[in-house]
């Protein structure tokens, strides 16, 4: 795997400094500095993201699920799944060689026997829950995390296709957990939100309704309170005076695999 280029930035790593971390360089912060003149709630909307889905691998914590399978992973650092949920067992998944690189030696030296790394594309399901098995028991529930990552991912590579084989292959009492960022339709910000996918991925984004994000989900009922703002799925503290707000919407969500 190629080591990191620390001249040019990379999404992980300002996504990391945008939550506080310490696993960036100066050109990243540089980057996220430059972001956040162009979208001010750009910072906002990663923390809450991440909030989202510690509250999120907590709820499925509690229902009895000890084993998460988390794509589109980015480097699992500031309170990623193993550290909010500590007895289970993860595997994180991104087709990034330099997060595959840093993230296979952080997690070797912090949890070895916790938490697993591997390299490869979402987009490929079997390719991932082959590689998942053996680390993760796949005929057990098993929690399915892709939080704020399908709208980097166009309908033409095929995003429906790859959740359908993850259904398929969820145990019976399985969660799947999505995040995902949309304009819900007003154009007005559909610019704004174009041009923040295009600073942070290569690929650019696609902006869907709730409608279709709700998709995603398939046939899996939602939990309550269903598909919400990010910050009002399950909050843990109430929202106050001047909290702040985005002008394009962070849908969340998390399903149920029904038994039988």
């Amino acid at each position: 795997m190629r080591q990191f280029d620390h001249q040019r930035p990379n999404p992980a790593r300002m996504y990391d400094y945008m939550l506080g971390g310490k696993d960036n360089f100066a050109v990243d912060r540089q980057a996220i500095d430059q972001l956040a003149e162009l979208i001010p709630e750009a910072v906002a909307l990663a923390r809450a993201n991440r909030a989202f889905l510690q509250r999120a691998v907590r709820y499925v914590t509690r229902a009895g699920v000890c084993q998460f399978l988390d794509l589109g992973s980015g480097l699992p650092t500031q309170g990623s799944a193993h550290e909010v949920a500590p007895d289970a067992r993860v595997v994180y998944v991104d087709h990034d060689p330099v997060v595959a690189a840093h993230a296979t030696a952080l997690l070797r030296h912090s949890c070895p026997d916790r938490a697993f790394f591997v390299h490869a594309d979402l987009l490929d399901a079997a390719d991932v829950l082959a590689q998942a098995v053996g680390f993760l028991d796949l005929n057990r529930p098993v929690g399915v995390l892709l939080v704020s990552i399908l709208h980097f991912l166009p309908d033409s590579a095929g995003p429906s296709q790859a959740m359908a084989v993850l259904r398929e292959r969820m145990a019976p009492g399985s969660f799947l957990v999505i995040s995902h960022a949309t304009t819900m339709g007003r154009l007005e910000d559909e610019e704004r939100t174009t041009g923040m996918y295009r600073n942070v991925s290569a690929g650019g984004g696609t902006d869907r309704t709730p409608a279709e994000i709700r998709a995603f989900f398939g046939d899996f009922p939602l939990e309550p309170p269903g598909l919400v703002q990010a910050t009002d799925w399950r909050p843990d503290r109430p929202k106050l005076v001047g909290d702040w707000s985005l002008p394009s919407s962070l849908m969340a969500g998390v399903g149920k695999k029904k038994n039988g």
